[in-house]
């Protein structure tokens, strides 16, 4: 019976000047959405304990063949991933359908297409990049350079998009907002000091780092983006303006910051910023876009903020938890910015401070998980030692290019 009056939910339409609109809107999206999403939280556990149970079961009985089984274990998950990616997204786009609205088509053409078009730009390169290194240096370079432009020409017609539907007022009207001159003001200040703050800590605390991007760090790169991007569809909880506490997303994302190093960290956090707008798009002004998404995630990236702390070399998961906690503060700090001064006229607060910053506390309990999780994880030896071999190559500068830098900033 239930079923019968979803379906009918989903084919009633009223037709009004030669366009249909759904009577019930989102009541099949929405139903699809947390089936779905139920679905794929046990899935993940179920593959999760089913992996490491097997993957225990052969380093014990076959040491020998768990190479071939991590391989194979790592396919099948890539495999659940863009299972997940794929099922969701389509599901976002067909509940902007769903709606009918004429300013829902300036927000599919405007950003969800161009942020579409980035992420496969950004996908396709990356895949480019991974077999150009199969060949040689030389190869390697031009074709990073080559999807680097292809990356920087799809980001600027996002930002162009962008603009032009603020700037027609789609962005304000959709949301039932109205921003200020003073709130416009201090939007673009607050976005631009959080960007400085967290490039500062990056150029900083990342000197010593490798500055150049591999094959590896650019192959590791995507696949931490696409599972905290997958991770985040499975979802404990939803706010109602955006904002959920999720199955450890942010996981993967600080995992490579925490090996990786503060630079790549915070470059891969924004590029996952861009694609959640995709997923959860809750655009009201230019600045506030980039408070929410690009700038909030770069912030996780500074995760790796105490991975060369000596004195807690022996303590990862603290090394771990402590730059957790900082990304979050970050995080929020972004995310409450935006309340305040883009989502006002959401507030059922007279202060508005306080309403967005009890809103935002969300992004706490979300990390509380994620380092409970990140912790059991760095406990066990053999992931421990693999991070610390990937950790020795990417965060320690070769002498000879250490001395090179060094001679470099002298002379200057």
């Amino acid at each position: 019976m239930f079923l019968s009056h979803l379906s009918g939910a989903y084919f009633d339409r009223l037709k009004i000047d030669g366009t249909k609109y759904y009577l019930y809107e989102e009541v099949w999206t929405e139903y699809a959405t947390d089936f779905l999403t139920q679905v794929f939280l046990f899935s993940a556990l179920a593959l999760i304990v089913a992996l490491i149970g097997v993957g225990v079961f052969v380093k014990f009985k076959k040491p020998e063949a768990l190479s071939g089984f991590l391989k194979a274990a790592a396919a099948i998950a890539g495999g659940f991933i863009i299972t997940v990616i794929v099922a969701m997204l389509a599901l976002d786009f067909a509940k902007i359908a769903e709606k009918g609205y004429a300013e829902y088509n300036d927000l599919l053409c405007y950003e969800l297409i161009p942020a579409i078009i980035l992420g496969c730009v950004t996908v396709l390169g990356i895949a480019a990049a991974y077999i150009a290194s199969l060949f040689s240096k030389k190869t390697f370079k031009i074709t990073l350079i080559t999807a680097g432009a292809a990356f920087g020409a799809a980001l600027i017609a996002l930002l162009v998009c962008l603009a032009v539907y603020y700037a027609n007022g789609s962005a304000e009207e959709n949301n039932g907002a109205t921003i200020t001159v003073t709130e416009n003001a201090v939007l673009y200040v607050s976005a631009a000091v959080l960007i400085l703050a967290i490039g500062l800590c990056a150029f900083f605390f990342g000197r010593k780092e490798k500055r150049e991007f591999d094959s590896k760090s650019i192959s590791y790169a995507a696949v931490c983006i696409a599972s905290s991007f997958a991770l985040s569809y499975i979802k404990l909880w939803s706010m109602p303006q955006g904002g959920s506490l999720t199955l450890a997303s942010l996981l993967p994302l600080m995992l490579y910051a925490y090996m990786f190093g503060l630079r790549k960290g915070v470059m891969a956090g924004a590029v996952y910023g861009v694609l959640q707008a995709v997923q959860n798009p809750w655009l009201i002004h230019p600045a506030q876009f980039l408070l929410d998404y690009p700038v909030a995630f770069a912030g996780i990236g500074l995760a790796g903020l105490f991975a060369k702390t000596q004195k807690l070399e022996k303590l990862p998961q603290v090394q771990f938890a402590l730059g957790a906690i900082v990304a979050s503060v970050l995080r929020f700090a972004a995310h409450v910015l935006s309340g305040v001064f883009a989502f006002s006229e959401y507030s059922t607060l007279d202060n508005v401070w306080i309403y967005s910053l009890g809103y935002n506390a969300f992004v706490f309990p979300d990390i509380a998980v994620t380092i409970a999780v990140g912790a059991v994880i760095l406990s066990v030896k053999p992931f421990l030692a693999q991070i610390k071999r990937i950790q020795t190559s990417a965060l320690i500068k070769p002498k000879a290019e250490a001395v090179a830098a060094e001679e470099t900033q002298s002379a200057e």
